[in-house]
C-alpha cells in the first residue's frame, strides 16, 4: 500500500468500509465512474485509458511523498473491493480548509446513494479534523442533485452559500451549493 507522507493515519475504517490511498488498481473503475457521472463532475469531456493513466502518473503519483499535496485522495472500500474514491480537493494549508471530493460505483447510487455518503463523510471528516487539523471542509456541488444536502446536514454540515447561476450545464446556468463543517476540536 502506497503512503500519504502527511497523514499519521493510512487507513480509517468504519465496519466493513475503509479509506486507503488511492490505489493504482483502482484507476479504470475509477474512469469509468467519472465518464458515467460527468454531468455532475467539473470533468470537461469523457476520459480515456491513457489520459487516466497520465494523470496517475503525473498527478497521483506526486501526491503521496508529498508533505503537504493540494488532494489527498482515497480509494473507498468494502472490505477490498473499490466501490468509490474521493478525497480533499483544493487544500489550502495557510487557511486550513479543504473541499471534498467523492464519487460511487454508478450501480450503487439507487439504492444505497446515503448509505455510502453517510460512511464516506464519517471517515473523511476523521481525516481531515482529527488527522490533519483542518479547520473547515466544505463542498462545492452543482444544484443537480437535491437528494445530497439532506445527508450533509444529517452529516452535521451547514449550508453555507448559494453561488446563483454559477455553472452551464446543458446550455442553461445552474447554481452551486457549498455546505460547510468546522472542526471544532
Amino acid at each position: 500500500m502506497v503512503r500519504y507522507l502527511c497523514l499519521k493515519q493510512q487507513k480509517f475504517s468504519l465496519g466493513n468500509y475503509s479509506l486507503v490511498p488511492l490505489r493504482y488498481d483502482d484507476r479504470f473503475d475509477i474512469m469509468k465512474w467519472r465518464n458515467e457521472q460527468i454531468y455532475h463532475l467539473r470533468q470537461a469531456r469523457p476520459l480515456t485509458e491513457e489520459d487516466q493513466q497520465r494523470y496517475f502518473d503525473n498527478v497521483v503519483a506526486k501526491l503521496y511523498d508529498n508533505p503537504q499535496p493540494d488532494q489527498i485522495l482515497f480509494s473507498y472500500l468494502e472490505k477490498d473491493t473499490c466501490i468509490g474514491y474521493g478525497g480533499l480537493v483544493h487544500i489550502n494549508w495557510i487557511d486550513n480548509n479543504a473541499e471534498i471530493s467523492f464519487i460511487m460505483d454508478t450501480q450503487l447510487e439507487k439504492e444505497y446513494f446515503s448509505e455510502h455518503w453517510n460512511n464516506y463523510l464519517t471517515m473523511l471528516k476523521e481525516v481531515a479534523f482529527k488527522d490533519l487539523s483542518l479547520h473547515k471542509i466544505y463542498t462545492y456541488a452543482f444544484d443537480l442533485r437535491p437528494h445530497l444536502y439532506p445527508i450533509f446536514e444529517t452529516a452535521g454540515f451547514v449550508r453555507e452559500a448559494t453561488l446563483k447561476d454559477h455553472c452551464r450545464h446543458n446550455g442553461e446556468y445552474k447554481d452551486v451549493v457549498i455546505h460547510s463543517m468546522i472542526n471544532n476540536n
